[in-house]
């Protein structure tokens, strides 16, 4: 990527971060920190692992679109998915940030179609897992919480937009998404022009790109498979990030191991479905640049529906939310690395 593309990402996630920086309530935010001590360095330090297990779904979808080993090691790639997270966080209608710039980055290595249709699929794979853990969140809900009219109802209609998606996207691996997804996007007011002379000016791109995807679902089930299940892998850990910081709300109490081992499994599998609650209602918010609000009314909705309360809500939202900056952050710094 030329150095001036990368000076223009870097600025424009620099000034978005230090504008959400501005928000923050600073005495607040001090007052968390000092609270949650050094189960904020073990949140901070989760996510190192869990990009890597992004990094390697992406990895091996770049590795199977070629019987030839693509030039990219996975520390390169690590550090463009970091980086790529970052501009999401930052940018107003998240993947309008992040999933250019990794294509940028990985067209000179690979070229343009192949990098694209590596990331569109990549893109896919993250948003399906999505989609898979919402579902199995709503059979877990239903399994561990005493059911009444308006969850049973409010479980059902996450049941079945999440099924929806899943079949949405199931069709798009089979044939193809991008001219779909551009399609769509000609039906939008404010972008309808643009996208319709997209299409026009690169459809033969555009098909070209489907059908590396509709054949590398078809040919490589093994990588498909693989991927989704790292992506839905990462989901479930990512959990432990909302443990660690119940944990200093709600410390374990003393008790032999089996009980101690039985409060730890209830915190986790509550932290699974606050998490996934919360990522629904957030990411139906999704043009706001790092979910702002949305992620917060998400924790408050999803431990209230656990019986927790508005305190805890309110101390998880806050410490994910430093968490977020804080790799936000790096992942910019890491822009000015070559």
């Amino acid at each position: 990527m030329k150095r001036k593309y990368q000076n223009i990402f870097f600025v424009f996630g620099l000034v978005v971060l230090a504008v959400m920086v501005t928000q923050l309530n600073f005495a607040e935010v001090w007052a968390g920190l000092r609270r949650a001590g050094y189960w904020f360095v073990a949140v901070i330090l989760l996510w190192v692992f869990l990009y890597m297990i992004n990094t390697a779904s992406w990895y091996i979808i770049i590795r199977s679109g070629s019987k030839e080993r693509p030039p990219v090691n996975f520390g390169w790639l690590y550090r463009l998915t970091v980086t790529g997270f970052a501009l999401n966080y930052a940018t107003p209608g998240g993947l309008m940030g992040g999933e250019p710039y990794r294509i940028m980055a990985l067209a000179p290595k690979i070229g343009t179609e192949r990098a694209s249709s590596s990331v569109i699929l990549y893109v896919m794979t993250h948003i399906f897992s999505h989609f898979w853990f919402w579902l199995l969140s709503v059979f877990l809900f239903v399994l561990t919480q005493p059911l009444e009219t308006y969850t049973t109802a409010i479980m059902a209609c996450v049941a079945a937009f999440s099924l929806l998606g899943l079949w949405f996207f199931m069709v798009g691996y089979r044939k193809g998404i991008a001219v779909r997804i551009m399609s769509l996007l000609g039906h939008v007011p404010v972008v309808k022009g643009w996208a319709r002379r997209f299409i026009d000016k690169h459809r033969e791109q555009l098909a070209t790109i489907d059908k590396q995807i509709a054949d590398l679902h078809r040919q490589n089930r093994r990588t498909f498979v693989s991927a989704v299940l790292l992506e839905l892998l990462c989901r479930i850990l990512s959990a432990a990030e909302i443990m660690f910081i119940l944990l200093v709300i709600t410390p374990i109490t003393t008790g032999d191991f089996s009980a101690v081992a039985c409060q730890l499994s209830t915190l986790f599998l509550n932290s699974v479905m606050i998490l996934a609650f919360t990522s629904l209602f957030a990411n139906l918010l999704f043009f706001m640049p790092l979910q702002l609000g949305g992620r917060e009314g998400g924790f408050l909705m999803s431990t209230a529906g656990l019986a927790m309360t508005a305190a805890m809500g309110i101390f998880v939202a806050l410490i994910v939310r430093i968490r977020e900056l804080v790799w936000t952050a790096i992942g910019l710094l890491l822009i000015r690395i070559r």
